[in-house]
């Protein structure tokens, strides 16, 4: 006996799943754990020594990955966001200004204690690239995952030198991640990247 057919199955069919691969590289090229290693990185690069490194690299990772995320998870768990990522455009805008005052606050300490030039220099970049996000996000779904991996990539390059180019390859597995999940389309990635890349490349060595 035939199968009956199912017409609503046609009519509405399922949403593609996304690739593995392409839900683990959202979550480990997270912007979260980007900016939180880079922070480590670069404040360790700038100290005098390791324990001062992770000292101000730590504080920095508080003010600008802890409490912004730490608020999203709450979010995530309230129902009131999406999922950790803040898929829906139109939960980002609070989310990005809580992010922006909490960085401030991590940049106050800074300047207060004296932390070292290149961090305080990154915190002032990323500060900017947020800025730039919110006034993108209000109007369009801008792929911050590419803005904060373009914007990482400029700034090992910048710190390490020419070889640390290479990091490139992280800027396009992210793209390529954020795409595939149908989270964001290709001109969502392309533009997040170059607003990433240039705001660094414009922001951060002048205040190095």
């Amino acid at each position: 006996m035939a199968e009956p057919v199912q017409y609503a199955s046609l009519l509405n069919p399922a949403p593609p799943v996304p690739p593995p691969l392409a839900k683990l590289l959202s979550d480990v090229l997270s912007p979260a754990v980007t900016v939180s290693a880079l922070l480590l990185v670069v404040s360790l690069h700038g100290s005098a020594t390791i324990w001062q490194g992770l000292a101000w690299g730590l504080i920095s990772v508080c003010f600008v990955t802890v409490i912004p995320y730490g608020f999203v998870a709450h979010g995530v768990r309230q129902r009131r966001y999406s999922d950790i990522h803040v898929g829906v455009r139109g939960q980002r805008p609070v989310i990005l200004v809580l992010a922006i005052c909490s960085l401030v606050l991590g940049l106050a300490a800074l300047f207060v204690f004296h932390g070292p030039r290149d961090v305080v220099a990154l915190v002032v970049a990323m500060g900017i690239g947020l800025m730039a996000a919110l006034a993108i996000t209000l109007v369009w779904k801008v792929s911050v995952h590419a803005a904060v991996m373009a914007g990482a990539a400029t700034v090992l390059t910048l710190v390490f030198g020419p070889p640390m180019a290479l990091t490139v390859v992280f800027v396009l597995a992210v793209a390529w991640a954020r795409v595939a999940k149908g989270d964001h389309t290709l001109a969502q990635v392309l533009v997040g990247a170059l607003v990433g890349a240039a705001v660094a490349y414009l922001t951060f060595p002048p205040l190095r």
